[in-house]
């Protein structure tokens, strides 16, 4: 890519939508972790009033957090419909124009004909407002790279489904919508930071002198196409373990079971704790907070042993990951360097969880542990998405000196007749 394609401006809206996802991340942490899921029970309004004009005075306890929530996810899916638009340059016009056409058309149609669905009517009406708005009002420019658009238009599907998921979790009173909802945050968050990634300075610009400097490197000390296709599965395959362990730990916040093992780092004074049912009724007749919260199972004891052992798991495969990464490449490598930085967030990550179990899950704590775990997940895709780009100057340096050294073999090899 050239300097012509860089726009900066649409960088920083990208890592301003992502960093506000993160804020919301964070605060759908604070609702699960002071349970305030249903402090609203009413959905997209509030009390009966219209979202944005509920009184402060009502924001109070949980209906603060989950109604705070609801504000910036749809700050959230406002910013994303606006990269959409500005990503998709001046083609985006009349796609919008028509999705949000659509979207009135079929809420309207849903709040006069299906009276059960017209918490969803309103929804949509809402949405394809804003959409309506978007296509109709910006200024044309001119698009940015396939890709760029590709994903804008992926997480403007992704923030509406979101968007409905939240309301079906308060309509319909699921528990495992929320796992759903909490896993595919994850994804949201993960894509929007790709954005801000492929639309960076570094990435258009910078990625091709620093992958050509990396591959002259490499042509010095060569390493086989092997060692490049193991750095990258390993990061791969960290990063899908991440993300398998942060829907286990969603799966264990909607449980309402509170803590199911109090103790770490051993649980109930074992290694591995006995889940038999006398041993859960022991358990249950022990614990302070079982007046709070739902008496826990045999089922979410292994469900938090299932947990520490992925922990411990991904911090192997994290520290595996910065010895490969500084073993086969240079230490001033971008792959070197943000590899250690991901380290240090799962070592924080293992504290926090520590902490979230010595301080009975204090909702700060445990929603610190939320945010960072997202960190980790998005500095493992990130990680992964730069290998398969910067890497593949690095494998073929080495595949060119492989072959050269191959079609030119060393002096001492060649007849005594090519000496004289």
């Amino acid at each position: 890519m050239s300097q012509a394609l860089y726009k900066p401006w649409l960088h920083r809206f990208a890592v301003l939508t992502a960093i506000t996802t993160l804020a919301l991340i964070g605060l759908g942490g604070l609702v699960t972790s002071h349970e305030a899921g249903m402090s609203v029970p009413d959905w997209p309004t509030s009390y009966g009033y219209n979202m944005f004009l509920l009184p402060i005075s009502k924001w109070v306890g949980g209906i603060f957090y989950e109604h705070t929530h609801r504000l910036l996810a749809t700050i959230v899916g406002t910013l994303v419909v606006i990269l959409t638009r500005w990503a998709g340059g001046k083609p985006a016009c009349k796609p919008l124009i028509a999705i949000g056409l659509l979207e009135i058309m079929a809420g309207i149609a849903l709040i006069l004909l299906v009276p059960n669905l017209k918490p969803t009517g309103h929804f949509l009406s809402g949405i394809g407002g804003v959409v309506l708005l978007a296509g109709l009002v910006f200024v044309s420019n001119a698009p940015a790279p396939k890709i760029v658009v590709q994903l804008g238009w992926t997480v403007f599907f992704l923030v509406q489904f979101q968007g409905l998921l939240g309301g079906l979790r308060v309509v319909l009173f699921k528990d495992q919508i929320g796992i759903f909802h909490a896993a595919l945050a994850q994804i949201f968050f993960v894509l929007l930071c790709t954005i801000a990634l492929l639309t960076s300075r570094w990435w258009t610009v910078q990625a091709t002198s620093t992958l050509g400097r990396e591959g002259r490197r490499q042509e010095t000390a060569p390493k086989t196409s092997s060692e490049v296709f193991l750095v990258r599965r390993l990061l791969l395959a960290t990063t899908l373990i991440i993300f398998l362990q942060l829907i286990l730990g969603a799966t264990m916040r909607h449980q309402h079971a509170g803590l199911s093992i109090p103790d770490f780092p051993l649980a109930y004074h074992h290694i591995w704790p006995p889940m038999d049912a006398a041993s859960v009724q022991s358990y249950n007749a022990h614990r302070v907070d079982v007046t709070e919260n739902n008496p826990i199972t045999a089922f979410q004891i292994l469900l938090q042993m299932l947990h520490r052992l992925m922990a411990l798991t991904i911090f192997c495969l994290v520290a595996a990951s910065v010895w490969l990464t500084r073993r086969h490449l240079s230490h001033r490598h971008p792959l070197a360097k943000l590899s250690l930085t991901w380290f240090g967030l799962i070592c924080l990550q293992v504290v926090l969880g520590a902490v979230t179990i010595w301080s009975n899950k204090a909702a700060d704590i445990a929603t610190a542990h939320v945010v960072v775990g997202a960190l980790s997940l998005m500095t493992g895709a990130l990680l992964t998405i730069i290998s398969f780009r910067v890497l593949m100057g690095v494998r073929v340096a080495a595949d060119e000196v492989a072959r050269d050294s191959v079609a030119s073999p060393p002096l001492s090899a060649k007849p005594a007749a090519w000496k004289s």
